[in-house]
C-alpha cells in the first residue's frame, strides 16, 4: 500500500498517461508517430532531478516534463499537447486510488473469511445478547459474528461502488472543453489506464467522487470499530467471554504482571477515528472556485495515502485478531445463567397474554417477579410458580418449558442461510 503513494509509482503513472496520450495523438495525426514511439523508447525520469527542477520552477508537472524531455530529446516537444496539469494529476490520483482499493478489497476478503470460519465454529455456542450493556435474551456467538460478516459484505459492495466512482480519467485540457485536444485522446488514455472517461470535467475531476470515496472508507472504519469495541467489551474481566490472543513472552503492563489488555482492538479503535477524520476535508474539497483551484490538492496529498494506508493496516490487524480470538464458551454460559433465568421474561409475558391476561396485566405480573428476583437473587421461575396470578394462567410444567435455551436458538440455521447462502 505504501508503494502506491511513493514518488516512483506516481511518476511512472504520469509517464504512462503522457505516453498513452501521445499514442492517441499520433493516431489522430496531431503528432508524428515517431515522436510517440520515442517517448516510449527513451522516456525516463529521475526523482532527484525532478525535485531539483521543481525547486526552481515551483511546478511539479513542469519539472517532470522537463526531466522527461532530457531523455526523450527533440520529440519531447510533442508531449502534453493540448493537456493541462490537472489532466495528469487527477488521472494519476484515480489510478492510485484504484490500486489502493484493490488492496483494501483483499483486506475485506481476508476479514470475511476469518469471520465466516469463526461464525461457523461457534454457530451454536450460547451467549447472552445485551442491549444498553444489560442482559437481554439468549443468542449464539456465531450469530453475533454472522452479523459482522453481513456488515462487511455490505462494506465490500460499497467499496466496489466507490472504486467505480473514483476510477475516472480527465484529459480535457484547460477548463475541460477539449479545445486543444480531441475527446478521443481521453477515451484512449482511460482505456489504457483501466479507467472510464469523466462525464464532464471542469479542468479537474469533480470532487464529489472523492468525497464519496473517503466517506466509504469512513463507513468501513466505523464497522471495524464496532467489531473492535465489541471484542474489548467481551474481554472485560467481569465478562471474559473472549480475549485477544496473548503471545508467550508478551507483557501487558509495566507495573502489573498479571495484565492481559485488549491492546490490538484499542489500537484499531484509535485508528478508525483517523480514517473518519479524513472524510470532512474530502467533503470540503467539493466546493472549488469556478472551474478549479488547488485548495483540494494539499488535502489529497495527505488524506489519500493516510486514509488508505491506515485502513489497510487496521483491517489486516482486525483480521488477525478474529483469526486468533480466544473464546470462552463456559464463561458465556455462566454469564447467561447469572440472572437466574430473568433473560426468559419475554416468553413468560407472551404466554400469559396467550392464556387470557391483558398485555398490561401480564407485564406487571412478570416485572413484579423479575424485580424481586433481581434484588434478592432468587430463582425467577420459582417466584413465578409461587405467584397465584401467574400460576392461575400457566402451569408449573409450562413455565419450566419457557426457560428452554433451545427456543431462542431454533432459527440459527435460517439466519446463517441468509448470511452465507
Amino acid at each position: 500500500m505504501t508503494a502506491i503513494w511513493e514518488p516512483e509509482n506516481k511518476f511512472r503513472i504520469w509517464f504512462e498517461i503522457e505516453a498513452h496520450a501521445c499514442d492517441a495523438q499520433a493516431e489522430l495525426g496531431v503528432i508524428p508517430k515517431a515522436a510517440a514511439k520515442a517517448v516510449w523508447d527513451r522516456g525516463a525520469f529521475e526523482i532527484d532531478r525532478i525535485d531539483e527542477i521543481e525547486r526552481e520552477t515551483k511546478h511539479d508537472v513542469i519539472a517532470f516534463l522537463t526531466n522527461l524531455a532530457e531523455h526523450v530529446g527533440d520529440e519531447a516537444r510533442f508531449v502534453h499537447q493540448g493537456m493541462t496539469s490537472s489532466d495528469v494529476l487527477d488521472t494519476c490520483l484515480a489510478v492510485q486510488l484504484s490500486q489502493a482499493t484493490d488492496i483494501l478489497l483483499e483486506n475485506i476478503d481476508g476479514l470475511l473469511a476469518a469471520l465466516k470460519t469463526r461464525a461457523e465454529e461457534h454457530k451454536f455456542t450460547p451467549t447472552i445478547g445485551r442491549s444498553h450493556g444489560i442482559h437481554a435474551e439468549p443468542m449464539t456467538f456465531g450469530v453475533k459474528l454472522a452479523g459482522y460478516y453481513a456488515e462487511f459484505s455490505r462494506n465490500r459492495a460499497r467499496l466496489e461502488a466507490a472504486r467505480a466512482e473514483i476510477s475516472t480519467c480527465a484529459i480535457s485540457g484547460a477548463v475541460g472543453t477539449f479545445a486543444n485536444i480531441d475527446p478521443a485522446v481521453e477515451e484512449h488514455v482511460a482505456k489504457a489506464m483501466g479507467l472510464t472517461p469523466e462525464t464532464v470535467s471542469t479542468q479537474v475531476i469533480p470532487r464529489d467522487r472523492h468525497a464519496m470515496y473517503f466517506a466509504t472508507l469512513a463507513v468501513i472504519a466505523s464497522s471495524a470499530e464496532r467489531l473492535a469495541v465489541e471484542i474489548r467489551h467481551l474481554q472485560r474481566t467481569e465478562l471474559r467471554e473472549v480475549e485477544e490472543y496473548f503471545a508467550p513472552g508478551q507483557k501487558g503492563s509495566s507495573a502489573m504482571p498479571h495484565k492481559r489488555n485488549p491492546v490490538l482492538t484499542e489500537n484499531i479503535t484509535g485508528l478508525t477515528r483517523m480514517v473518519r477524520s479524513y472524510c470532512v476535508p474530502a467533503m470540503e474539497n467539493v466546493a472549488l472556485w469556478h472551474e478549479r483551484d488547488i485548495s483540494h490538492s494539499s488535502v489529497e496529498r495527505m488524506i489519500g495515502p493516510d486514509a488508505t494506508i491506515t485502513l489497510d493496516f487496521l483491517l489486516a490487524r482486525l483480521t488477525g485478531v478474529v483469526e486468533k480470538l480466544v473464546v470462552y464458551p463456559e464463561n458465556m454460559q455462566d454469564n447467561l445463567d447469572a440472572l437466574g433465568g430473568l433473560v426468559f421474561s419475554q416468553r413468560v409475558l407472551l404466554a400469559l397474554t396467550q392464556a387470557g391476561m391483558s398485555r398490561e396485566a401480564s407485564y406487571v405480573a412478570v416485572q413484579r417477579n423479575a424485580m424481586e428476583s433481581w434484588s434478592k437473587g432468587v430463582s425467577f421461575v420459582d417466584l413465578l410458580k409461587a405467584d397465584s396470578e401467574v400460576s392461575s394462567h400457566v402451569s408449573d410444567a409450562a413455565l419450566e418449558d419457557m426457560f428452554d435455551l433451545g427456543y431462542h436458538i431454533k432459527n440459527v440455521d435460517a439466519i446463517f442461510k441468509r448470511v452465507f447462502g
